[in-house]
């Protein structure tokens, strides 16, 4: 079953980014997970499933998917592609090789793609999540490091870090930010932190659909102050970050992304922290 697309004026238009996403599941997740079932029936997904949201990335998603380990742990690697609104072939690309996809009607944002990825993965099986990007920025073949900690019960969650790492950066700027941010986050959750936006990692689902999910684009820091907020363990390690292997950055002007990350930043904190505690 494929989803109609209509003409240009009929299809949904791309959302405000600085919009908040109201509770799971809105409109857009429901049409989203209506097609998913009308296209799978009730699939039984793996133990570890890796959610990829992806937004016009028919270049580059299939040599992401190619090199993907087709087992973990000795846990079979089943992957979702959440498709955001694109207006390309990207979830044909993603069903060629062999990934369940998810489509949504609207181009949302990273951020609430990965919120409908999670849900549908645990609802579907999942006792863990992954989450890469469509780029080919980040090296799959090291999934096996990134999943161990949850497998030996060592943490709840797990992320890369370009700074303990290898990282390729062509943005001065960039590079600067993500120091910037790490000392941020770690001066207001008083734990050491050196990458808070390294797209590969590895949660419990569970944990995953807990936390508060808003944002639709900034959504990085949302989630690891979200789950550090509800006790969950963190762990960080060295692993590789690489140039894109295809297209255009979809983050937009490197100023204009800070300073949205920022305001993402200290007003999970607040929520998560000062409100949260007052509530209590």
């Amino acid at each position: 079953m494929s989803v109609a697309t209509g003409t240009e004026s009929e299809r949904p238009r791309a959302r405000d980014s600085r919009a908040a996403l109201t509770p799971y599941p809105d409109d857009v997740d429901a049409r989203a997970i209506a097609e998913f079932h009308a296209r799978y029936d009730r699939p039984r997904l793996s133990e570890l499933v890796v959610v990829i949201a992806a937004y016009n990335e028919q270049d580059g998603l299939g040599a992401v998917l190619a090199e993907m380990p087709k087992r973990c742990h000795g846990m079979a690697v089943d992957v979702l592609v959440v498709v955001d609104g694109a207006t390309d072939e990207t979830a044909e690309v993603a069903r060629q090789q062999g990934a369940h996809t998810c489509v949504a009607d609207t181009n949302r944002g990273q951020g609430a793609a990965l919120r409908l990825g999670y849900h549908l993965a645990a609802e579907c099986g999942a006792r863990y999540v992954v989450t890469t990007d469509a780029d080919g920025q980040y090296d799959n073949t090291e999934m096996d490091a990134l999943v161990r900690p949850l497998v030996d019960d060592e943490a709840d969650f797990v992320t890369g870090s370009r700074r303990l790492g290898h990282e390729e950066s062509d943005s001065r700027m960039r590079w600067v930010g993500v120091r910037v941010f790490a000392w941020l986050a770690s001066l207001l959750t008083l734990r050491k932190i050196t990458d808070t936006s390294f797209g590969f990692r590895a949660m419990r689902a569970e944990l995953a659909c807990s936390v508060t999910l808003t944002e639709p684009q900034y959504q990085a820091s949302e989630l690891l102050l979200g789950v550090l907020a509800r006790g969950a363990r963190l762990r960080e390690l060295p692993l590789s970050m690489r140039l894109r292997t295809s297209g255009a950055s979809k983050k937009g002007r490197s100023l204009r992304y800070g300073a949205n990350y920022a305001r993402v930043m200290l007003g999970t904190w607040l929520r998560e922290y000062l409100l949260r505690d007052h509530r209590k």
